[in-house]
Parts: C-alpha cells; structure tokens; sequence
C-alpha cells in the first residue's frame, strides 16, 4: 500500500470530496475492490475528503454513481501536474535553466575573500597584497595556488607569523597571525652608543653597560648622546662597548587649534535618500531613482555580496546608496565656548596618540584671543623612555 501511494506523489493523485448518505459505504467497496485511498477526513456526517490515484479516479466514480453519492475533484497533486502548470510559463523555465547554469559555472571562480586576522590585531594594506599575490575576486579555482601567494606574502612581509588560505565553495577564507615584535638582539662586538630620539628632559638614567653622557635635570635634544658606547677603567684604560641603559625622561606632545567665533559648520537634518544598484562582477547596474533632491549631502555606499549558502558566494552584489542631507548653519561662539571647543577637540586627538595614559604627569592649556578668533594650544608633559642605538663609526 505504501508503495502504492509513494508512486502516485510521483504519477500524480486526487484529492476529492464525496458528499451522499452512504459514505460508509463507499469507503468499505474501494477497500473490498483494493481501491487505495488515504488520508480520509471526515468534515460532516455526509461529506468526507480522501486522496486517491489518478488511474482509480474513474472507478471510484462508479462506485460514487451507486451508492448515490456526488464526488468532486479538490485539487490535483503530484509531477504531472506539476509539469504541466509551468508549461506554459517557458520564461520562467528559461530562466531558471540560465540561472543553474551561472550558478554551476559561478562555482569555478572565487567571488568572495574573506581576511581573518587573529587577536583583532590589524595589518596594514594586506588586503591589497592578498590581490597583488594573485587571490582576488573573479579568479579560476583551479589557478589559484595557495602555497606560492603565502609565500609570496610572507616574503614581502616580516609581520606576519602564520598565514593560511582556505577554499570553501566560491569563498577564500585568508587566516593570519601577525607577528610579535622581536626584542633588539644584542651584537656584543657591535659598538654602539645610546642617542636621544626626542627632544626632553631626563627623569631617570641607568647606564648597564656605557657610561653616562647625561645626567637628571639635563635638557636633552633629538641625537644628542646619552650614553657613551666606552667604558675607561684604571688597569684596562678605555674599552668600547655596545651600549645598554634605561633612559626615562619627561617629553612633550603639543596641538594647537585656531575656532572663528563666526563660522559655518555643517550638519544632518536626519532626512535621507537611499537607491540601489546591482553590480554583476565589475559591471554595475544602476537602479532608477532620480536626480536628489537635496542641495548639499553626504554618500554613504554599503555593498552586500549575494550567497546562497554560508561559503557559496555569486558575483552579484546588492549596493545600497544612502544621502543624507547636509545643511550648513551659521554659528556664533563666546569666546569661552570657543576655548572649551578647542580644548575638548586637541584633548581628545592627544588621548588617541598617547597609548600610556598614566604616564601623563601635566596638561598645560595656552589660550590667545584674536581679533574674531581664538587660538589654543594644549601641551601633554608625559614619562617615556627614550633613547636609541646609534653605531660607533671609527
């Protein structure tokens, strides 16, 4: 029986309501006549649905005929029918087969390539090495060797430790680890003495190996020597040495910022215009929007790459245009507002290229007024550690 009904989803079945006084009965002839019939339901006391094969449908209409009951076609169901529907819509079948086979030939190439760069530590400009090594978007997967561009990467670059590539579908997912920085190896018999890289004034000296050129207090500029790369003693004389140490001292970052009191500063009304675009490849459809309609805007582009599954990318790429409207006011500061303007501005910029922030020891605010502006210098005293090595030329 199972069989029977499996091979009807496949040659097609009924389903038919039969409404009479003698459903009961009707049900209990087709079993008698090894008629199959299932998934029966009974909505009323005289009218029940079932599904039946097609080529049972005749018979069971007899069998309807006699027991006076009235029988009806609900639905046709099964690939027959199925068939048979999308017939008479050739474009779409056309379409459909042009779009497998894109989608079996898309299969070959890389459309998509995915960097991962472990810890969240960023790399500078691998993006555009990956694509000059040769793995980029639009490229055979069978050209691609995986070997050579790691190498080739990993010969360009000394900050990478680990590099791996990995092909799934029409994904290339790019693993990297960069590389810690190496401490300074040492060369014993590479004389050398210790030079200030910036300008500042010493906190803290300890000469390891060298004798001290400098003392706390001393106010030190860019090259000048910190410590001597000799050392004298009273049987050995004069030595040369690879000079080592600890050299703290107190350095300074300065910013400074001109604010008209009376300017024009832009700013987002919130109303917005947003288009797409279909970009097939490197070939870019532009869907029809319109000339926009605000006088001044800013463009924000966010370009979605369509997937099927989670690593089978298509070089078909959804782009989504957003315009946000500009309008220019005019503003006027007091003077005070102006400085604390600046001031929270130059603060903010020196926080970002001050990665120690508790060696911060003093903030020095200069203000001058002018006639309608107002300049500010912010000036951060911070505890670094300076000095490099610098080698004896005899």
């Amino acid at each position: 029986m199972w069989i029977k009904i499996l091979l009807s989803y496949i040659f097609g079945y009924l389903k038919v309501s039969v409404e009479g006084y003698y459903i009961e009965r009707l049900i209990n002839i087709c079993r008698n006549q090894k008629i199959t019939v299932w998934n029966i339901r009974k909505k009323e006391d005289i009218k029940i649905y079932f599904n039946i094969g097609i080529n049972d449908f005749k018979k069971v209409a007899k069998i309807a005929k006699k027991t006076q009951s009235k029988i009806k076609i609900e639905q046709k169901r099964g690939l027959p029918f199925l068939l048979h529907r999308y017939k008479k819509r050739k474009i779409f079948l056309i379409f459909l087969l042009i779009l497998v086979i894109l989608i079996t030939l898309s299969s070959n190439f890389v459309w998509n390539v995915e960097i991962t760069e472990e810890n969240g530590k960023d790399l500078a400009n691998i993006a555009q090495d990956i694509e000059n090594a040769g793995l980029k978007t639009g490229v055979l997967k069978s050209k691609i060797d995986t070997k050579e561009i790691i190498n080739k990467i990993r010969l360009e670059r000394d900050d990478i430790a680990w590099m791996g590539i990995e092909l799934k579908g029409t994904n290339a997912i790019v693993k990297l680890v960069k590389a810690e920085e190496k401490p300074e190896i040492v060369d014993e018999n590479e004389y050398c003495n210790i030079v200030s890289d910036k300008e500042g004034v010493i906190t803290k000296i300890n000469a390891g190996n060298g004798t001290a050129n400098v003392k706390v207090g001393d106010v030190v500029k860019a090259g000048d020597i910190l410590i001597n790369g000799w050392m004298e003693g009273k049987y050995t004389g004069v030595r040369y040495v690879h000079a080592q140490g600890e050299i703290e001292a107190k350095v300074w970052y300065t910013k400074s910022k001109t604010v008209p009191l009376n300017t024009t500063e832009r700013q987002e009304t919130g109303n917005i215009e947003e288009s797409y675009s279909i970009k097939i490849n490197n070939f870019k459809i532009n869907l029809p929007k319109g000339v926009s309609k605000f006088e001044n805007y800013d463009t924000i582009e966010n370009e979605n790459k369509i997937r099927i599954f989670s690593n089978f990318y298509l070089p078909i790429s959804i782009i989504k245009t957003t315009n946000k409207e500009i309008e220019e006011i005019q503003k006027t500061y007091t003077v005070e507002e102006a400085k604390n303007k600046a001031i929270t501005e130059l603060e903010e910029e020196l926080d970002k290229e001050i990665e120690n922030k508790e060696k911060i020891v003093n903030k020095n605010i200069n203000t001058y007024e002018n006639e309608g502006t107002v300049d500010v210098y912010v000036t951060y005293e911070v505890l670094e550690n300076i000095g490099t090595n610098e080698k004896i030329v005899f």
